[in-house]
């Protein structure tokens, strides 16, 4: 189990999981670290509540405010300041004894030796009142450094009110005030500054959740997770959950995969994805189920192929026909098509993970991304030809009904010259090319469209009355 900021994006929570697996771990979950401190201190034990998690580590600051709901915490906001930590309070001290010893410049050796001794002593004054030591400097005299708890607090009031200020906009953004937070989780280790805990408890209005390490508080929610996820905690009402090794998806025209369940997605999952036809009367669909991350189905894994039949005869591109990928708890995946005017359907089922080991899991995800550029490349072209494929198609079929009828010599001449122009260009490997030839087939056929629409309504008004019209 990873635990990751509650402000991590997808993106970034993908890259750590692919990060992790390339190094070998076999990730069950990812875990937000609020949500780890919450369940080290039990609290997913409880059936519902509030929770602010303080989080003030050595150099960045983070508040969550989470809410528990049938067993599942939610970050409702998330705020903080990057550049706020333990270290600022060590820099205060330093700044106060330079200033005390008339230490205007400072050889780096002995500001480090300072930086090191502040930590020392900003530690000791959690338990004590007053703190004294002798530091040796480097041109070989010796300073002697002393420091109050009141002096420090007071040095460091303005730091500590800084902290404040994010979790006030945290709570502002959660649509809460502090009477409806149910508890306050302490973490990091700067939180053991009794002025610290006791202006968050002030705002706060009640105790604060700090008799844990702050600094191993995270890791040890996150140790409490995985125990339970392996299966190691006795209970009914453990859910052991597992991840997709690798993205699910469906081959379309020109050898493209498109993706319907990524990868990592937590079991069990269903998603559905809306296809349609691709030529005109067109009355089955041929289904491939592959698996992987490249963007071209040659590149990855045949898992499945069925074919879904008795579609109505349509134009093409009007045909809804859903696509259903389950994958239960064991992995069991079951990919459905269903035509939604007929309701024809269809199913098969596959083991996705079967005959796959780790190793070559690895290598597909290593593969994606050593190929991501040329794989956007491929795709790119790939698109581009689908689509003058698809425009050629329905031009020439709009030729072959209205040509005649609707358009002079001159101007289906210049028509039937685009779509040469766009044959020709889509059989190279500029996909940029193949898009302009296709913006230019498009204004050239601008007016014969308007006139086949014009043609269609004058077609289906013919003979009606205005008050006809107004009843339909």
């Amino acid at each position: 189990v990873i635990t990751v900021p509650a402000y991590f994006d997808d993106a970034q929570r993908q890259a750590t999981k692919d990060a992790a697996r390339l190094a070998g771990l076999n990730v069950l979950r990812l875990l937000n670290e609020p949500t780890a401190a919450a369940i080290a201190y039990g609290l997913d034990n409880r059936s519902l509540g509030t929770f602010a998690v303080f989080d003030l580590g050595g150099g960045t600051f983070d508040i969550s405010i989470l809410r528990l709901s049938r067993g599942v915490f939610e970050v409702l906001a998330t705020n903080g300041d990057s550049s706020l930590g333990g270290d600022d309070f060590d820099q205060a001290i330093v700044a106060h004894w330079r200033h005390a010893q008339g230490l205007a410049s400072t050889d780096q050796r002995d500001l480090r030796r300072l930086l090191m001794r502040a930590r020392e002593v900003k530690e000791y004054l959690t338990a004590h009142s007053h703190a004294e030591s002798d530091l040796p400097l480097s041109y070989g005299q010796s300073i002697k450094l002393k420091l109050s708890r009141a002096e420090f607090h007071a040095m460091t009031e303005g730091l500590v009110h800084r902290s404040l200020q994010p979790v006030k906009k945290a709570l502002r953004d959660a649509k809460l005030t502090v009477d409806e937070i149910d508890g306050v989780v302490m973490v990091g280790g700067a939180t053991r500054m009794p002025h610290v805990q006791a202006a968050v408890s002030q705002l706060f209005g009640r105790e604060l959740l700090n008799n844990l390490d702050p600094d191993k508080v995270v890791a040890l929610g996150a140790a409490i997770q995985a125990n339970a996820l392996a299966g190691n905690r006795s209970g009914d009402d453990l859910l052991l959950l597992d991840v997709i090794p690798l993205s699910l998806g469906l081959e379309t025209m020109g050898g493209l995969t498109e993706k319907v369940i990524p990868r990592n997605s937590t079991l069990p999952i269903a998603r559905a994805q809306e296809f349609t036809t691709y030529k005109d009367g067109q009355t089955a669909m041929a289904i491939h189920v592959v698996q992987g991350e490249r963007e071209l189905v040659k590149d990855c894994r045949s898992l499945a192929r069925f074919e879904l039949r008795g579609i109505p005869p349509m134009v093409a591109g009007a045909a809804r026909i859903q696509v259903l990928f389950q994958v239960d708890a064991d992995g069991l995946l079951s990919v459905s098509a269903r035509e939604a005017t007929s309701g024809v359907e269809t199913r098969v089922e596959v083991k996705p993970s079967y005959g796959l080991s780790d190793e070559e899991i690895a290598a597909m995800l290593t593969a994606s991304f050593s190929h991501a550029r040329d794989d956007a490349a491929a795709r790119a072209l790939a698109e581009e030809r689908v689509e003058a494929a698809r425009t050629i198609e329905a031009v020439e079929s709009a030729l072959r009904k209205d040509g005649d009828a609707l358009l002079q010599d001159n101007e289906r001449a210049e028509i039937e010259g685009a779509v040469s122009a766009l044959r020709q260009v889509s059989e190279t490997d500029n996909h940029h090319a193949i898009k302009d030839a296709i913006a230019r087939l498009a204004q050239t056929t601008e007016n014969f469209a308007a006139r086949r629409m014009d043609r269609s309504v004058s077609a289906a008004l013919r003979g009606k009355t205005l008050d006809e019209l107004k009843t339909t």
